[in-house]
């Protein structure tokens, strides 16, 4: 899954020598064997923007772990950015040169384990195996075999702006039918008809994640595994253009901006006050009040909470998140993975919960499904939906097969068209791996 919140932080290499540094710690859970002070030798970890912005303490928390444990071991830390990463990685691994550990989107996982490029490691080994969120581990899973391990999670919420909903209709409540909410956005857009750039509801058209999860709640999905073995589009089967129908009926009601800018910059729409709310993950809250690009004004006035979708039951969420995986020819592979069982440690993942992020397992979970901040995404996440596990998802990721279909159903093609058309190009790209 990619985050474009944070895309704009550069890479930055960080060398931590791990000679005489950190703190003495309790070993990690299936570590290697071997007497570990006399281990030598170097181990390459990328990681993604969010380590580096949200829980810096954490990455050095764990890298003096390591080095306590690992005192001649040299450690490497890379942190990459969403748009570049794959290409980096992919280079890396053609040349031969590919870090030891790397994150990775949960949408990007299956690419790597099809095609060979990440070691399987031993489930029982790590903290929580037993309790991982389904749809994590799903992503890291193939054959009975897990090639990565869940490292956070992610769930889409409605963001909105309380102080709006109280003026306009005379609660700060979110409603919690769509019945309901709709009544609302009617109310907001005739409290705002003078402002012709304002949404009410800001959703945008090109907005895969939202429209597939409208697809999600009708019974509908992207793609099906047949029995005859094979993957095959469904975005053409009548549940599915139910779903799509009634995801494309609130963008033309309630956005009043453009309908092909994507979900990228939706934050920042919300943070300018043009929009009363959003779909989105739970941390663009913080996007809408940041001082460069929103409004700490509003940081009393931004609200989560669980969006309502069709027949007025809980709007599906995808679930996001990260794993962390060891590549196939890493030459240090048992302290690779030693790093990573440290980094998804109990104590680890409570940092994260400290934070309001979702950790790796159910049972970490449940507290933040009863925290006002983090209720919404924390509920939404143990039901969630994903892309299909299928060899070549990556491939209809990337060329945007979804996002095409959409663009073309706002300049006017049908949803029956559009997706025929978009199930002919999965059926191309599914089944071969990316």
């Amino acid at each position: 899954m990619r985050r474009q919140l944070l895309a704009a932080i550069g890479v930055t290499a960080l060398l931590v020598s791990l000679a005489g540094c950190g703190s003495a710690a309790a070993p990690a859970k299936g570590a290697p064997s071997e007497d570990p002070k006399g281990a030598t030798g170097t181990v390459t970890v990328w990681l993604m923007p969010e380590a580096q912005a949200n829980w810096p303490e954490l990455v050095q928390q764990v890298n003096d772990q390591f080095a306590a444990k690992y005192p001649k071991v040299e450690l490497r830390l890379d942190y990459q950015t969403w748009g570049e990463k794959i290409d980096r990685l992919d280079a890396a691994l053609k040349a031969g040169n590919a870090p030891d550990v790397v994150e990775l989107g949960n949408t990007e996982t299956m690419k790597y384990v099809l095609n060979g490029s990440l070691l399987a490691v031993d489930r029982s080994t790590f903290d929580n195996s037993d309790s991982w969120i389904k749809g994590l581990a799903n992503t890291c899973t193939y054959q009975d075999k897990l090639f990565c391990v869940p490292y956070y999670a992610g769930a889409r919420v409605g963001i909105y702006n309380a102080t709006m909903f109280q003026e306009a209709t005379g609660s700060a409540d979110f409603p919690a039918t769509e019945d309901g909410l709709r009544a609302a956005l009617d109310k907001l857009t005739a409290k705002h008809k003078g402002d012709k750039s304002f949404s009410p509801l800001y959703l945008p058209g090109p907005y895969w994640y939202a429209a597939m999860s409208y697809v999600s709640a009708t019974g509908g999905a992207i793609a099906r595994f047949d029995s005859a073995g094979q993957w095959h589009g469904a975005l053409n089967e009548q549940k599915s253009q139910d779903g799509l129908q009634h995801f494309v009926d609130l963008v033309k009601a309630y956005n009043h901006g453009d309908l092909t800018a994507n979900e990228a910059n939706q934050a920042q729409v919300l943070g300018k006050s043009k929009a009363a709310m959003l779909y989105g993950n739970s941390w663009e809250a913080a996007g809408a009040i940041a001082p460069v690009g929103g409004d700490p004004k509003l940081s009393g006035s931004l609200k989560v909470a669980g969006m309502p979708g069709p027949g007025n039951k809980p709007l599906p969420s995808f679930i996001g998140g990260s794993d962390l995986a060891v590549t196939a020819k890493s030459p240090a592979a048992k302290l690779a993975a030693d790093w990573i069982r440290m980094f998804t440690s109990t104590r680890s993942e409570q940092v994260l919960a400290d934070k309001d992020t979702l950790p790796n397992n159910i049972t970490q979970l449940a507290p933040l499904r009863a925290k006002p901040a983090t209720a919404a995404a924390a509920n939404a996440a143990a039901d969630a939906w994903f892309t299909p596990l299928a060899p070549g998802w990556g491939a209809v990721e990337k060329q945007n097969v979804l996002v095409d279909m959409l663009n073309d159903i706002f300049k006017g093609a049908s949803v029956d068209a559009a997706t025929k058309a978009a199930d002919a190009r999965i059926d191309q790209l599914i089944n071969n791996p990316s």
